[in-house]
């Protein structure tokens, strides 16, 4: 049987590619039946599209591999909080239960306040903070 810990490294791993590929570092996959049925990594520069994010990436793959607009039992793990446009696609997917790494003080949907997640989705955070949270500082500080 596989934790919050092994998928949050999945996640972390996809990650990894879009620091490699020089987009802002976040990962997410969605796991049903504990099975992960999308991975997905932020494509906003090489697809010159800022709703690239991983969260709508994973969103789109995962609702193709189970034939349906809703992802009902299904857990986003994503590497960093998600943003209000993520959590109202979120939102409107039905995801029943989003675990993140890294909370985002900028731009995470906390900030907008938990009605923009559908009222029965569950919330976990911290699941890897310290790795999630270094992705991402590491990735600004070669920026700048």
């Amino acid at each position: 049987m596989f934790d919050d810990n092994y998928f949050m490294n999945e996640a972390f791993k996809e990650a990894q590619k879009a620091f490699d590929a020089d987009e802002v570092p976040v990962g997410a996959v969605i796991v049903a039946n504990n099975r992960i049925i999308a991975r997905a990594h932020n494509l906003t520069e090489r697809l010159n599209d800022v709703t690239a994010h991983a969260e709508m990436q994973a969103i789109t793959a995962a609702t193709n591999a189970l034939g349906g607009k809703y992802l009902h039992e299904c857990t986003l793990y994503v590497t960093l909080e998600p943003c209000p446009m993520c959590a109202g696609a979120l939102n409107w997917a039905q995801i029943t239960k989003i675990v993140y790494g890294a909370s985002d003080a900028k731009r995470g949907y906390s900030l907008f306040s938990e009605p923009l997640l559908h009222p029965k989705t569950l919330v976990s955070k911290g699941v890897n903070e310290v790795a999630c949270s270094k992705i991402i500082k590491d990735f600004f500080l070669k920026k700048r």
